[in-house]
């Protein structure tokens, strides 16, 4: 694997801890600026509204700049906002520098995967992905317990000031390791980008994330009340829990890079199965306490083996233009966020018990299961006979086929 990798997977390890460590940071936040809890809960989703919004748009912009140049600007950018927030004068300058911070982070991963896959033999790509998230996922074991200790002890300014000098580490690291093939700007351009988004397997492909990480979000949302209220874990205990399903995570993204690049559809379907008779079983696991430890770790490992093949299956869907698909994934992934988290509050606020969101979320997961069954039947009515595994065309950047 190209050490060009590590750049990657430095840039996404402090994006993932950005995003999640001001969850663990709400009440000195509050304190701070003088608002309630719920209200500063709206940071998180300013936050996850510039990944919906930034993923799309910012691939699209930049589709005729070189990938790399893409890149170290889509981390200056986040490197702005993490430092804005961490000078905001109040409220509502946070909100904003919030917002401003998760504008780059889809099109980061759009982009990256991207990249990643054209450093690789065909047969590496799932796992050139999932060594990319592994920043993402080793943040949750590392990054936000360190970060979010930082911002009790020195003050939450000071997280976002740590995690700007992440994100200068990483600018660097992809300057010096991004190779010089990805500094010459492709040759896809918009209309083709565009295009790829017209394809009924890409946006079967993108339902699938939607459906499959709602399920993950509907209980890991809700996942701290379950681990007091129902397993009878202390608050204080809830960390290191948490830190565990890092662990968990970070296995399942490991083992889904590599069983995807075997086969693809054969890991997506194994994975959304896992995860729907994971989040079933919930109401019993999290009657004990080292079941319900268990169970932490079995979400996170579920979940994750289907990160690397979704974006490798949006990716291969347009492959005529791959990046703008590739940041609309990271788009559903944060639509999946919201989403999962308000069907699983729905369940909890009818008063179903604390483990009902879990129960949400493996019918969601079925339906996940459903889209990607649909999926595949498409794939087989435009399949060439005697092909298993889902591979799109390969067609050489510098085609002039493809000039839009």
């Amino acid at each position: 694997m190209p050490l060009a990798l590590l750049a990657l997977a430095v840039g996404a390890f402090g994006i993932g801890t950005t995003e999640f460590v001001i969850m663990g940071l709400l009440p000195e936040v509050a304190d701070d600026l003088h608002v309630s809890i719920p209200t500063a809960g709206h940071l998180v989703s300013a936050y996850a509204l510039g990944v919906v919004i930034g993923a799309p748009l910012l691939a699209a912009v930049t589709a005729r700049l070189s990938r790399r140049t893409v890149l170290i600007g889509l981390m200056a950018l986040f490197v702005a906002g993490n430092v804005l927030s961490a000078f905001a004068a109040n409220y509502d300058y946070l909100l904003a520098a919030r917002f401003l911070s998760g504008l780059p982070h889809g099109a980061f991963f759009g982009v990256g995967a991207v990249v990643a896959t054209t450093m690789v033999a065909p047969e590496r790509k799932a796992r050139s992905v999932s060594l990319m998230f592994l920043g993402l996922t080793v943040a949750n074991i590392v990054g936000v317990p360190a970060a979010t200790l930082m911002g009790q002890h020195l003050g939450w300014r000071a997280t976002f000031l740590g995690v700007s000098v992440i994100g200068v580490a990483a600018i660097a690291s992809l300057a010096f390791l991004i190779p010089h093939d990805q500094a010459q700007a492709p040759v896809v351009g918009l209309r083709r980008e565009l295009t790829a988004l017209k394809s009924l397997p890409v946006w079967l492909a993108l339902g699938t994330t939607v459906a499959g990480f709602g399920a993950l979000f509907s209980a890991y949302s809700y996942i701290t009340p379950m681990l007091t209220d129902a397993a009878g874990f202390a608050e204080g205990s809830v960390t290191l829990l948490l830190a565990l399903f890092g662990v968990g995570a970070t296995a399942g993204n490991l083992v889904g890079g590599r069983l995807a690049d075997h086969s693809l559809r054969g890991t997506l379907f194994g994975g959304l199965t896992s995860l729907a008779v994971v989040l079933a079983l919930f109401p019993v696991l999290m009657t004990t306490e080292w079941t319900a430890a268990l169970a932490v770790v079995l979400l996170g490992m579920a979940a994750f083996v289907t990160g690397s093949p979704l974006q490798l299956m949006v990716m291969e869907k347009a492959s005529a233009g791959p990046s703008l698909a590739s940041s609309a994934n990271q788009a559903a992934f944060n639509l999946a966020n919201a989403g999962g988290a308000w069907i699983g509050g729905l369940a909890l606020a009818a008063g179903f018990g604390a483990t009902s969101p879990a129960l949400a979320g493996a019918v969601l997961a079925v339906l996940g299961l459903g889209v990607a069954a649909t999926a595949a039947t498409v794939d087989r009515r435009r399949a060439v006979p005697g092909r298993e595994r889902v591979v799109a065309t390969h067609v050489p950047e510098q085609s002039p086929a493809l000039q839009p």
